[in-house]
């Protein structure tokens, strides 16, 4: 994306679905990206999209990112979350073209920073992470994907070659009219301290991660 967009709008109480606000060039470790930052009117938060080359219409390598300030800030071995946004801006930049959608207020799979450390504090206790979701009275996943259709449809993308494990990712991206051409695995290796918290998103959250067999002696 060359076109210099400058900010074209303001934050409006009135407004509703995501607006494209400001267009600016973000140089980083992994190569130059354009950040396209967005109102959510709806969700109540701003979103970005780290944007690189040009993207064209179909089959945009695309990484729909929730985030996640343990993993992605802080390096947690909880999750892989950092790794794979790292893989995934790797990723695009050796596609020479693509995208990378961070969806701001998915933080624990949607309950908030603070819920998902009530959560991690119950799995230290033995509890996995669904079962610490529903002790807490709150959803296994409150995770929605529109803002992100949005998105990539204000981008100009049609269809997506989608780095994910998760297949509700898909799933949501096709009920919002965004074809996905192709599913492609973002696999990191485990560690000791998230091997469990990958086996239970494998085992009851039904991500495809089948590289968990060669780790199978860990507890």
């Amino acid at each position: 994306m060359t076109e210099n967009l400058g900010i074209i709008g303001k934050k409006s109480a009135q407004r509703t679905g995501v607006e494209r606000v400001v267009n600016a060039p973000l140089p980083t470790v992994y190569g130059k990206f354009d950040a396209v930052g967005y109102v959510d009117h709806d969700r109540g938060v701003d979103q970005v999209a780290l944007v690189y080359g040009d993207i064209g219409t179909e089959q945009v390598l695309t990484r729909l990112h929730s985030e996640c300030l343990t993993g992605d800030a802080f390096g947690s071995q909880h999750c892989e979350c950092g790794d794979q946004l790292a893989s995934a801006l790797r990723a695009v930049v050796a596609e020479g073209r693509g995208v990378v959608v961070y969806l701001r207020g998915h933080e624990g799979r949607g309950i908030g920073l603070l819920a998902k450390l009530r959560a991690m504090a119950l799995q230290a206790e033995g509890l996995d992470t669904v079962e610490a979701n529903l002790a807490l009275g709150l959803p296994v996943d409150a995770r929605d994907y529109g803002a992100a259709a949005e998105i990539l449809r204000d981008l100009g993308v049609r269809s997506v070659r989608l780095m994910s494990n998760n297949p509700r990712k898909r799933e949501a991206l096709l009920r919002y009219g965004i074809q996905v051409a192709e599913e492609v695995p973002l696999l990191i290796a485990p560690s000791e301290n998230n091997i469990t918290y990958l086996r239970t998103k494998r085992e009851r959250l039904d991500h495809r991660l089948p590289h968990l067999d060669a780790v199978a002696h860990w507890s």
